[in-house]
């Protein structure tokens, strides 16, 4: 835009040379009154917390092919009391050593006003999904001793509303780890006849 201001003053005059110079001392003063705002709120990420998972299948076969089905619980929290949350875009997924072992699920758009809680119990699963072999004897391993150790995952983007001041999106990476003894089902709540549901209550690494 200064170029554009320098190139037109020159024929022009002034006038134009100074229309330009207070759009852009308009612009200047909106984005410190953003930035002065934001310091003065200081935005808090969310909380999340793994509430429960209930295991509907966890089979691994031969050749290095695991099918999972999962529903989890995942319990969110706006921490801000002066800003919102719009939640635009989240798929939520399970990992196991790195290495996505279902397909993501995505969770509706959403609005979390302040110091408001957000529950979502999205399905996650995976069918004859190929796994690392590395990664594959150690999960044979794990599944024999009855104790598998996955993420759960959720990535995606959301903005800030402030009053009437909606920002522009943020990358939104969540990480909880959840801990499934396979081996001692009674440590569950039996969910018709072959699924399982672990209480876990697990707090999540959140990174904006």
């Amino acid at each position: 835009m200064s170029r554009d201001c320098e190139k037109h003053g020159g024929g022009g005059g002034g006038t134009v040379g100074r229309i330009c110079g207070a759009i852009i001392g308009f612009i200047i003063i909106v984005l410190l009154a953003i930035l002065l705002v934001w310091l003065i709120l200081q935005p808090t990420k969310p909380r999340f917390i793994l509430q429960d998972a209930t295991v509907f299948a966890f089979n691994l076969t031969q050749p290095n092919l695991l099918t999972s089905n999962f529903q989890v619980t995942l319990v969110t929290r706006n921490r801000n009391s002066k800003i919102g949350i719009y939640y635009d875009r989240l798929h939520v997924y399970a990992t196991y050593r790195n290495q996505q072992i279902t397909y993501p699920t995505a969770i509706p758009p959403t609005y979390q006003g302040h110091k408001e809680d957000s529950v979502w119990s999205p399905i996650i699963y995976g069918n004859e999904v190929p796994i690392a072999p590395y990664n594959a004897v150690t999960l044979g391993e794990e599944q024999s001793r009855g104790f598998v150790e996955l993420v759960i995952r959720a990535d995606g983007r959301v903005r800030w509303k402030v009053g009437t001041l909606i920002t522009g999106k943020y990358h939104l990476h969540v990480r909880c780890q959840a801990f499934i003894n396979l081996a001692d089902k009674s440590n569950g709540a039996h969910v018709g006849e072959s699924a399982v549901k672990y209480t876990m209550d697990y707090q999540c690494s959140v990174n904006v």
